[in-house]
């Protein structure tokens, strides 16, 4: 990208170009009063920022009237959500207060704006708070009231992620990790499909820079036959349907790149393997209560032309997907041999499909068209997300992971023994279920009967099952069951009990520290609890109190360390315990370092004060783009870039991150591995030795082989020095003849 050269006059007539493209794009949504304010909102917007330019060097109101247009043209949103977006920035980064934006534009506007501003006063003073946490638990808040604060950062996020190329690597590096943990999910669950995809794609492609550009390159090869491949497969379907008096309009899509590259990782294919990179989608337009029949009238005709696979038939139609997603599709073979995924669905559910949540919005008022089932669904799944809310949990990464809990979009409806039916996300368990139906059913569970059969707490339950729960007074909720519950519900419920708890064992020991100083003449003070825990040696007030209750720290204890009158016996303690807390701190070694090798800090297995660990979710060795994180004061667990589990650390903290690098030339052996599949034949073996061992000269650590119907599948794990070594090996077993597949172990994009 090359460097920007500032021009005001220019710069002065692309905004109101811009904005007058705005205003066009909004004319017959807005009444004059609503003009009014929106250019009210643009003229605060443009004065507010006034002089502020972008990282790329663009004056700063390029991006609100970004984000503004992306609510109205890509999301469909009205006057409130396009005044709110131009105004989103404004209290953050300017003089402006959230009472000034009250007052000018009413209270919607301002609590649509508060939920939108970041918390930038926040006292961290404890490594384990995340800044960002708690700026997600607080939009998430707002979205619980309103949901067009969500809808508002996503469209932010989106224009921030177009203009990425701007910021510095480790910057983007942060925002992409942080778009695929947190703006994803919900841009899916919310039926955003075509920011989804986007914000996905963008993504990937700073956080897996490789393989983005592989898969797209190979994208770019097949253009000329998607190109002949589209027009043939469509022209005998469109003769046919025309024939019968349906008129569709006819568009196709090529599936998105991180979307094909999950794929080829969850399944284990190539990229040649993946049938439904090609999608073709017929739209027609219908009243409300024909559209089933055209649909199923489209589906038979395609059906009666061309081949189809009925395992890839989805009928979304009668069951549409909880974000309101309702389409019918069909997979079909072309004339060429290349299967051909074909979508179905009226101009109504293509709105739906596209724009999602906001579509459903532009037709909720009109009763004709109203979908109560799609108002039903996404009003359970904001309750789900107000209930997680009301958690008393303060850990603000904790409450993260419950509402990523609650983003899934698989669901299965299970009933109880009289027929009412609960909605819970697939993979939900017996406990689960109690909990959603009383939270006394869920503490005192001890098992179910599912469909008369007897079941413990944690078995899965399946789509139509029917379940009795069973109960004693003796059971009690038990840690463990934290590992397998699915629903927010139910871990509340869990950790409220356990909280609850902890809050009795605490009153039972200040009882009991109280009728103990009283017993030896002493006031209770917060001076003399501090003085007693401190030389109680307990590592947490929970582990404290419980030794008062337990009669570990006794009376006679307590009195002893009252009496001390040397100060000097308690300062030695004191000493003590600091002399172990107060190790010289990982930011202060990092910096010696980098005033040595001032790029990164390097990995080299010769530096004794700070030790890193190489992540077992992804095995890094020299030659991958690698990310440190700080679990300690002298530890670094070093990840692969495009590792979930450090996308996931990445977005949840930022400050943890160290910028780290393989040092060149170091000669270390790093345990790596690859999966092997083919046709098996007597030799192969020795083959695949003399390629590790005599061709490579690598050491093997192990190798598993099974053979079935005369497929065999493998594991070959060995020491390498680095990504180009084993990636060389991939290429030569890969000759070795009837080997199908190899390919390096990674980590599982499912988890």
């Amino acid at each position: 990208m090359g460097d920007y050269i500032p021009n005001e006059y220019l710069e002065n007539k692309m905004v109101v170009r811009k904005y007058s493209e705005l205003l066009h794009v909004m004319n017959h949504r807005v009444d004059a009063e609503e003009f009014k304010l929106i250019r009210k909102a643009f003229v605060l917007a443009t004065n507010a920022h006034f002089g502020v330019r972008r990282k790329s060097g663009e004056p700063y109101i390029y991006h609100p009237i970004a984000v503004a247009m992306i609510c109205c043209s890509e999301m469909n949103l009205g006057a409130t959500s396009v005044i709110c977006a131009l105004l989103h920035d404004v209290v953050e980064d300017t003089d402006y207060t959230l009472e000034d934006i009250r007052e000018l534009f009413g209270d919607v506007v301002a609590n649509i704006i508060d939920g939108l501003t970041k918390i930038d006063d926040l006292v961290v003073d404890n490594q384990n708070i995340s800044v960002q946490a708690e700026n997600f638990k607080k939009i998430f808040l707002s979205m619980s009231k309103d949901v067009r604060v969500i809808l508002i950062k996503l469209a932010d996020r989106l224009h921030n992620m177009r203009t990425l190329d701007s910021m510095p690597p480790e910057k983007q590096l942060k925002i992409a990790s942080e778009t695929s943990y947190f703006y994803v999910p919900f841009a899916h669950r919310l039926g955003l499909y075509s920011i989804k995809g986007e914000l996905e794609d963008y993504a990937m492609r700073y956080t897996n820079p490789t393989e983005y550009f592989n898969i797209a390159d190979k994208l770019k090869e097949s253009e000329k036959e998607r190109a002949t491949l589209i027009p043939e497969f469509v022209a005998p379907i469109k003769d046919a349907i025309e024939k019968v008096g349906i008129r569709a309009e006819i568009t196709s899509r090529t599936k998105s790149i991180a979307s094909i590259y999950n794929k080829m990782v969850r399944k284990q294919i190539n990229f040649e393997d993946v049938y439904d990179i090609f999608a073709v989608r017929f739209v027609f337009d219908s009243p409300v209560s024909q559209e089933f029949e055209i649909c199923w009238r489209i589906y038979n005709i395609i059906c009666s032309l061309y081949q189809t696979n009925p395992m890839r038939d989805r009928n979304f139609l009668t069951h549409p997907k909880p974000n309101g997603y309702q389409s019918l599709h069909v997979t079909a073979m072309s004339k060429t041999g290349r299967w051909v995924e074909v979508q179905i669905r009226s101009k109504r559910m293509d709105e739906i499909a596209e724009k999602g949540l906001a579509a459903h919005y532009r037709y909720k008022d009109d009763d004709e068209i109203e979908d109560k089932d799609i108002s039903n669904r996404l009003e359970s799944w904001l309750a789900r997300t107000r209930e997680i809310l009301d958690s008393k949990d303060a850990d603000a990464l904790d409450f993260l992971s419950e509402v990523r809990l609650n983003l899934g979009l698989k669901e299965i409806y299970v009933f109880t023994p009289k027929g009412d039916m609960k909605i819970l996300p697939q993979g939900a368990t017996v406990l689960d279920f109690a909990y959603s139906l009383h939270t006394n059913l869920g503490d005192h569970c001890i098992g179910a009967k599912i469909n008369y059969n007897i079941a413990p707490v944690n078995k899965v339950l399946n789509n139509g099952d029917q379940v009795e729960i069973i109960t004693s007074k003796k059971q009690f909720p038990k840690g463990e069951w934290l590992e397998f519950v699915q629903t927010p519900k139910a871990r509340r419920s869990i950790k409220d009990f356990f909280r609850n708890e902890q809050q009795e064992l605490i009153s039972s020991g200040q009882e009991i520290l109280s009728k103990y100083l009283k017993e030896l003449g002493v006031d209770y003070s917060a001076e003399i609890l501090n003085k007693i825990m401190e030389a109680s040696l307990e590592k947490s007030p929970e582990s404290f109190w419980n030794a008062i209750v337990s009669k570990k720290i006794s009376k006679n204890k307590i009195a002893k360390i009252l009496s001390f009158n040397n100060p000097k016996e308690l300062a030695d303690f004191q000493h003590k315990v600091s002399q172990e807390i107060e190790n010289k701190p990982l930011d202060q070694l990092i910096e010696e370092q980098l005033n040595v090798t001032p790029n990164a800090f390097m990995l080299d297995g010769d530096y004794d004060q700070i030790k890193y660990v190489l992540a077992d979710c992804c095995n890094p060795i020299p030659g991958d783009n690698v990310v440190g994180f700080q679990v300690s004061d002298n530890r670094i667990v070093v990840h692969q870039t495009n590792c979930p589990n450090a996308i996931s650390q990445m977005s949840r903290f930022g400050n943890r991150i160290i910028k780290t690098k393989w040092r060149k030339g170091q000669n270390i052996s790093f345990l790596s591995g690859v999966r092997l599949k083919g046709f098996d034949r007597k030799g192969i073996i020795k083959e695949l030795m003399d390629v590790v061992t005599s061709q490579m000269d690598l050491n093997i650590r192990s190798l598993n082989i099974e053979t079935k119907s005369g497929v065999f599948t493998g594991t070959l794990m060995l020491y390498v020095q680095s990504v180009r070594a084993l990636n060389n090996l991939i290429e030569q077993i890969r000759q070795i003849d009837q080997i199908e597949s190899v390919e390096r172990i990674g980590y599982d994009v499912s988890n």
